[in-house]
């Protein structure tokens, strides 16, 4: 992020668009919170687009709101997206088990119809040694 407001910054190769983490986006936003600060200033002397901090407040603003009217913690779509993949890997894991065991119980019961089970003789009872 610029510091300097005269300063031109040029992005050359193949990606056009500069990358924010997450600290630097709260960074930004925190700045433009300030009571001598407006979000303009802050963009012009950081060299954002104003319309981009203000989504980035937007956003943030949001995710507050559903976290209270929720009663529960914010979660990141990625994690959330990375959960539901774990969740359908499972599925799809536990789809193929229970298929394992629909065949076994197939076979296990052809097996038994041909061949007969011999069960030896019990001693009597009462039969000493």
């Amino acid at each position: 992020m610029p510091s300097d407001p005269t300063r031109i910054e040029i992005i050359t190769g193949r990606e056009r668009r500069r990358r924010y983490s997450a600290e630097q986006k709260l960074a930004l936003v925190e700045e433009t919170i300030q009571p001598s600060m407006t979000v303009s200033a802050v963009a012009r002397l950081r060299g954002v687009s104003p319309s981009l901090l203000f989504k980035w407040r937007q956003l943030m603003t949001q995710g507050g709101q559903v976290a209270v009217k929720a009663d529960d913690d914010v979660v990141a779509i990625g994690r959330a997206r990375e959960l539901e993949q774990r969740v359908r890997e499972l599925e799809r894991l536990l789809g193929r088990k229970t298929m394992e065991v629909e065949i076994l119980k197939e076979a296990l019961t052809a097996a038994r119809g041909k061949k007969p089970v011999w069960q030896l003789p019990s001693p009597p009872r009462d039969a000493s040694r």
